[in-house]
């Protein structure tokens, strides 16, 4: 592909923008640093007014005629930075859209294709290159020497970009360093960039660091914004300085300059339910909502996290209605943080209403979820009959949403058929566990023939024993079953064959085959006698 074809794709490709994927962390590239510091360190005096803005006149033709020059710069103004950020999304649709085997080309097009007009334009690429996360392109675009031959000299703003892009590469200490070489030139960083490091720190759990950060942006005179001060409430949380984190807001609401947004108060409560404070993280939501803030879902999934951790899922279950109330839609982050913390705490009929909301609504629940779900079901069954109705629907609807049951579920599905009174469903669903590559437990087997025997139907019993032998079945309590099944049916051939079986097995029943004329007769474990009467 030719260089002008390559550039006319990147500023016309009419492909949709994939989604951002996440920050990547990438090695240093030790070289490309060096480079960059080369032309980042230029003197700021040695700048010639005529070599930093465009010459359209001294420029080949073919270069004005570009479409990169004709669409894709459109003399934005270093002072204009509304109009750059607009450049800056134009070219990061652009950049996503292209194959990944032509990004890597877009700096050597505008190498052949002339360079950069000024250095405004320079840093929209770059900046373009880091919010699309093509983060080696963006290294390598400021080791190459295509803004330096051209007489071009880093301002503000590229110190600014080179600090985001070493934030996202966690290359912190050379963050550090540019921010530091900023200020020994006498640039003028602004809050924003102040915050990216401050942020970055916290995200690694340097707290310290990024206090220290802080404590240069005073000693400089420029003003945290609120957005600075949100950052450090989380890396306060995050490393466990809940109580530094609360006396930070308090300080906030006493200032005259700025004050507590609903995301201020969010990162509070979240450290205080992470170290089991649910109880003061509400208290600062009723004090959001004094002060007319509006929570939003994330305020509220962390009071659901707090609660359930603690053992209260209930009370998530008041906060949920609270939060209904006062016209917040719960996402599915909500209804799956209360579902699981219901379960774990064995909740099962607020579990129920909470999961029939959910798939009301259109939620998918987790499959995780849904195993968990049906399993206490299932167990709670044992002791509350109406809880079947619910299992079966569950266990349908995973086959529905074709999901993975697990083993250990299959077998309390099983029960629950059989505690139903419904034999046939647990027999299917017995071979189908063994289709599966499952090893149903022996007491499962045993729920099977009994649930069978009960519905008279000795001669699907008799199958199960003659399909699945040698799986550690039968057992002593399923020869036991079928022989009182048996004796009531005085099925004596039958009943006679399956003791031979069974003690075949070394099995010793508890129980006395009798007929017209053969008794077998087994008493304290001792050798089978036969007697005929």
């Amino acid at each position: 592909m030719s260089t002008t074809l390559l550039a006319s794709s990147l500023l016309h490709s009419s492909l949709p923008s994939p989604p951002i994927t996440p920050h990547s962390f990438l090695a240093h590239d030790t070289t490309q640093q060096t480079k960059f510091i080369q032309f980042a360190t230029t003197p700021t005096s040695t700048l010639n007014s005529s070599q930093t803005t465009s010459d359209q006149s001294s420029r080949p033709k073919e270069v004005i005629s570009n479409p990169i020059y004709q669409i894709g710069f459109n003399s934005v103004s270093q002072d204009n930075r509304t109009g750059s950020k607009l450049q800056v999304q134009n070219l990061v649709k652009r950049i996503t859209a292209l194959p990944t085997s032509h990004k890597s080309r877009i700096i050597d097009t505008f190498q052949s294709d002339g360079g950069f007009n000024t250095i405004s334009d320079f840093n929209d690429l770059l900046m373009a290159f880091v919010e699309a996360d093509e983060l080696e392109l963006a290294l390598k675009l400021m080791s190459s020497d295509i803004s330096s031959s051209h007489g071009l000299l880093p301002n503000s703003w590229t110190y600014s970009i080179m600090i985001k892009l070493h934030c996202k590469k966690n290359h912190l200490s050379e963050a550090k360093r540019v921010l530091d070489h900023m200020l020994e030139n006498r640039f003028q960083p602004n809050a924003a960039t102040f915050t990216d490091l401050i942020s970055a720190f916290c995200r690694g759990g340097r707290v310290g660091k990024a206090l220290e950060v802080k404590g240069l942006m005073h000693r400089i005179g420029i003003e945290p914004t609120i957005r600075t001060y949100n950052c450090l409430l989380k890396g306060l949380c995050y490393v466990g300085k809940v109580e530094k984190a609360y006396e930070l807001l308090m300080n906030i609401k006493k200032s005259s300059k700025k004050k507590p947004n609903i995301y201020t108060y969010t990162m509070v409560m979240d450290g205080f339910c992470k170290v089991g404070r649910s109880d003061e993280a509400y208290e600062l939501l009723v004090e959001a909502l004094e002060v007319g803030l509006t929570p939003t879902v994330v305020t509220y999934n962390t009071l659901f996290n707090g609660y359930w951790k603690e053992g209260r899922p209930l009370e998530g279950m008041n906060v949920l209605k609270q939060m209904k109330d006062r016209g917040c839609v719960p996402d599915y982050i909500s209804y799956n943080t209360l579902l699981f913390g219901l379960l774990k705490w064995a909740e099962i009929r607020a579990a129920v209403r909470i999961y029939k909301e959910m798939v009301g609504i259109g939620y998918r629940v987790d499959e995780r979820v849904m195993n968990n779900l049906l399993r206490r079901l299932c167990r709670g069954s044992r002791r509350e009959g109406g809880l079947l109705k619910d299992a079966y629907e569950v266990f349908e609807r995973m086959a529905d949403w074709e999901f993975v049951v697990y083993d250990f579920t299959y077998d309390l599905v099983i029960e629950a058929y059989c505690r139903g009174r419904n034999a046939a469903s647990a027999l299917v669903n017995l071979h189908r566990m063994v289709g599966l590559g499952y090893d149903p437990k022996i007491v499962t087997f045993d729920n099977v023939v009994r649930a069978l025997c009960v519905e008279g139907k000795v001669e699907e019993a008799l199958s199960v024993v003659v399909m699945y032998r040698g799986r550690g079945f039968p057992s002593r309590a399923t020869v036991d079953i079928l022989i009182d099944e048996l004796n009531r049916r005085l099925r004596h051939s039958d009943k006679c064959r399956l003791l031979a079986a069974g003690l075949k097995l070394g099995l010793i029943p508890n129980r006395k085959a009798r007929g017209k004329r053969t008794l077998i007769r087994i008493q304290n474990n001792s050798p089978c006698t036969m007697s005929v009467e």
